[in-house]
C-alpha cells in the first residue's frame, strides 16, 4: 500500500499579516446632531398669593410660571389654558381673577416669553404646572421648583 506524501511545509501558505503600529480605528460616528429646542417651554416655582377683592377667601395657592414661545409661529397664552397638580396627585383648575399677578390673556410672537400667577382654589402643596395650547392642543408639563 502506497503512503500518501505529506510535505514538511505547506504549499500555498497565506502571507503573514502585516504588523500595524497605528491602533484600530474606530466605527466612525456621525456628528451629534445639535439639540432641537422644545417649541413652547413652562417654568413654575412657587409663589405668594396676593387676594384681589374678587377672592372669597385666603384659602387659595399660587404658582409662578413663565412660558416662553420657541416655536415658529405665534402661541395663545391664557389662564384657563393652565392646570396645576398638587403633591397628592390632585388637579386643581385655575381660579380667575384672584391673584394681582395672574397669567394674562395673549398671543406670543416667536421669541417671546410671559410671566404670571396660575392659582387654584384651596391650601395645598404644588407639584407640578400643566400648559395646554389652547384647550385641545399639545400640553407641556413644568415641576415647580
Amino acid at each position: 500500500m502506497p503512503v500518501p506524501f505529506i510535505p514538511d511545509k505547506p504549499t500555498s501558505a497565506a502571507p503573514p499579516a502585516a504588523a500595524s503600529s497605528a491602533p484600530a480605528k474606530a466605527p466612525e460616528s456621525k456628528p451629534a446632531a445639535p439639540e432641537k429646542k422644545a417649541a413652547v417651554v413652562v417654568a413654575a416655582k412657587k409663589a405668594e398669593f396676593k387676594k384681589t377683592i374678587l377672592a372669597q377667601s385666603n384659602s387659595y395657592t399660587s404658582v409662578s410660571v413663565t412660558v416662553t414661545n420657541n416655536s415658529s409661529k405665534p402661541i395663545n397664552v391664557n389662564p384657563l389654558y393652565f392646570a396645576i397638580t398638587d403633591t397628592n396627585g390632585t388637579k386643581h383648575i385655575s381660579e380667575l381673577a384672584v391673584d394681582e399677578n395672574q397669567i394674562g390673556t395673549v398671543e406670543l410672537a416667536p421669541g417671546e416669553n410671559v410671566t404670571g400667577a396660575i392659582t387654584g382654589k384651596g391650601s395645598w402643596t404644588p407639584k407640578s404646572v400643566t400648559y395646554t395650547d389652547g384647550l385641545i392642543g399639545d400640553s407641556v408639563r413644568a415641576d415647580v421648583s
